[in-house]
């Protein structure tokens, strides 16, 4: 075979710096759509985007040549200056230093869309932290919990 051809879907979680609220209910449809576009300008393509006050989920399909990391670092800075040229955020708008990536099947991302859609509507009953370490339990992600919240 001569051609790449590949499939890779990648579901993305990351946090505002410290976990503060910073992103307003009213301001995060524009931060998503801008967010959007910075993925569509590294040739990935944003399959759903979504969050609460205090974290973002991205489902996100990546291209073959594409590291997951130089991606999620470009959309956190660019769209954290977005965010403060536009001024979204009380005080400075930023994001945590890490992030979580995990693959998806084909055949789940559905369910990965949906899951990262109705993000306000799943946090009425957990936790950011409660969700993250499940997400990680999931996927089979060893890691001592006192460290992921410092």
């Amino acid at each position: 075979m001569s051609s790449t051809l590949t499939n890779l879907l990648v579901h993305v979680v990351f946090s505002t710096k410290g976990r503060e609220p910073i992103i307003a209910s009213d301001c995060g449809g524009r931060l998503y759509s801008y967010i959007g576009g910075i993925i569509r300008s590294e040739g990935a393509e944003p399959l759903a985007i979504g969050g609460t006050a205090d974290h973002l989920h991205l489902a996100v399909k990546i291209g073959a040549d594409q590291a997951l990391s130089d991606l999620v670092r470009k959309v956190k800075a660019n769209s954290s200056r977005w965010a403060n040229d536009k001024r979204l955020a009380k005080g400075k708008f930023a994001w945590q230093n890490g992030y979580g990536g995990f693959s998806v099947s084909a055949s789940q991302i559905g369910k990965v869309r949906s899951y990262t859609r109705n993000q306000e509507k799943h946090h009425r009953t957990k936790t950011f932290k409660e969700e993250m370490l499940g997400i990680l339990r999931k996927h089979g992600v060893e890691c001592e919990p006192k460290y992921l919240w410092d």
